[in-house]
């Protein structure tokens, strides 16, 4: 047996242990990114303009350009949760969504509203806890494949859970309150309602980005 030969398996053996070590670090990266991003998605606003045909089209009412536009406000939270989903896996996209929703009870301001283990009883956290088993949902789904299939129901999944879960803890915290029917009614209009369309549409682009980006790491990796 030659030098060379005894070598070989040292080398490969050392390669291995390096990749070892430099995954989990990358991991770790990734899944403070993906905090961070969260974190700056609650504080981005997105202003969607797209055409639609106006009610008023079969009146006698002149119609203008603007008529046949519809501009929508969105915070795009809910898409960045399915693409953390999509990027990281459930696993590791569940770690992420927790040190969020963590350092916003006990660390920093960083939902919109604030921050502070008080916010558990502000009707918007609901909409924040139901990351968690959106993301389970979403990326149980998703470990089987990114067909489109996949994608499509992955989105669907998550995004009903988050507005459900968000719908009715508000309605508890609405009832501890003694808010009344029209802020309820108010609130669901406002923050599910047609928001779901657009988080649906979002949410889609946000897994499909996080495939090919989840690729393109995984061939710099290799």
């Amino acid at each position: 047996m030659t030098d060379e030969d005894t070598m070989l398996p040292r080398i490969k053996r050392v390669s291995k242990e390096k990749k070892k070590l430099k995954i989990p670090v990358l991991n770790i990266l990734l899944v403070l990114f993906c905090s961070f991003l969260l974190m700056a998605a609650t504080f981005i606003q997105i202003n969607i303009t797209h055409f639609i045909i106006p009610l008023d089209i079969f009146s006698n009412k002149a119609l203008t350009k603007a008529d046949f536009l519809y501009t929508y406000s969105i915070i795009p939270q809910v898409p960045a949760v399915m693409f953390i989903v999509g990027l990281l896996g459930r696993r590791l996209g569940l770690t992420s969504i927790v040190i969020y929703i963590l350092t916003g009870l006990f660390l920093l301001p960083v939902f919109a509203l604030g921050g502070g283990a008080r916010y558990i009883l502000e009707p918007g956290f609901g909409y924040i806890i139901a990351y968690i088993p959106a993301a389970f949902f979403a990326g149980s789904i998703l470990k089987s494949g990114f067909s489109i299939k996949n994608i499509l129901k992955a989105a669907l999944i998550g995004i009903l859970t988050i507005h459900f879960i968000g719908i009715f803890y508000m309605l508890f915290i609405s009832t501890l309150r003694n808010e009344g029917a029209n802020f309820i009614k108010g609130w669901i209009i406002s923050q599910s309602m047609l928001k779901i369309a657009y988080d649906y549409v979002l949410s889609l682009i946000a897994l499909l980005a996080a495939k090919y980006v989840n690729k393109y790491i995984k061939y710099l990796i290799n």
